[in-house]
């Protein structure tokens, strides 16, 4: 009989997971499993068949109220067989009490539902170049956008408001990465929108892209991809806009941008309260 092992993943099979989810077509971030892992080493479970990992989940809990979970992933080989079920209930223990997050793909929304999880909204992935982006938008920098590296006060404070529960540990790393590159936009000393953009294994991805108006989402825009090199302005760069926002629909309109894929952001418990008309990107489908 094959020996079946679940257990929490070191940094390098995290990094595995992460792989798979590039050959799924997920097309993580070149530093996506550093920054995730640190938020709750304990959350990333795999599944090991006589030694060998063939299954993936996550489960990240970033407060006792609160839990996002991503990387449900098991080798086409071994699909069908229950060895990602055992992982996903390994996953769902580690959260205990807490309202959990998710964002579902449309194809396997019904089959969370009948594990408790309600839709709340539908969330858009669009794509454009660079290039056509900066061209529908001008490139003329903004005095009140500066760059951000570090984790502060005041950005603690306005990131909470727009993600479900405090995310310190997660935000120092984003941050921190090599391959990203975030800005800030403040006025009159407040911060009023932060965005971040990053390498991806085909293009790059903005998120999140936390702006109070528009304009400002704009004009972070605008900061973030004119840093890019000249050969990079061909590069595709994605969105993950959430539906209800109805100007964030506009906007990717406005430029011309081509949704590319969908998920649905689902609760096991509650929509949590978050100001979904200042989210024009969310940060990842895989974290929240």
């Amino acid at each position: 009989m094959p020996e079946y092992v679940i257990r929490a993943l070191t940094a390098d099979e995290v990094q595995t997971a992460v792989d798979w989810a590039g050959q799924e077509g997920w097309n993580p971030g070149l530093h996506d499993a550093v920054c995730f892992r640190s938020s709750d080493p304990e959350g990333f479970k795999g599944g090991f068949l006589d030694g060998q990992m063939i299954a993936s989940a996550s489960a990240v809990n970033y407060d006792d109220n609160y839990s996002f979970l991503g990387f449900y992933i098991v080798r086409p080989e071994h699909r069908g067989s229950g060895y990602g079920l055992q992982v996903a209930e390994a996953v769902k223990a580690h959260c205990e009490h807490r309202n959990m997050g998710m964002d579902g793909v449309v194809e396997q929304q019904d089959n969370y539902r009948k594990f408790g999880f309600t839709l709340a909204y539908d969330n858009y992935r669009f794509s454009g170049t660079a290039g056509e982006i900066l061209n529908s938008l001008g490139r003329s920098a903004h005095d009140q956008i500066a760059p951000l590296g570090t984790l502060t006060d005041a950005l603690r404070t306005y990131d909470r408001g727009l993600f479900p529960a405090p995310r310190e540990t997660f935000l120092k790393a984003w941050l921190d990465a090599p391959n990203h590159v975030s800005r800030v936009f403040e006025e009159n000393g407040q911060i009023r929108g932060y965005a971040t953009l990053r390498r991806c294994l085909s293009g790059y991805k903005v998120g999140p892209l936390f702006a109070d108006t528009t304009e400002i989402a704009q004009a972070l825009l605008v900061s973030l991809l004119t840093t890019l090199p000249t050969d990079q302005l061909g590069s595709e760069v994605f969105i993950d806009m959430p539906n209800p926002n109805a100007q964030a629909m506009a906007l990717a309109q406005q430029l011309g941008l081509t949704k590319v894929f969908e998920t649905g952001r689902m609760y096991s418990s509650h929509a949590p309260e978050i100001d979904l008309d200042r989210i024009y990107g969310i940060t990842t489908f895989e974290l929240g």
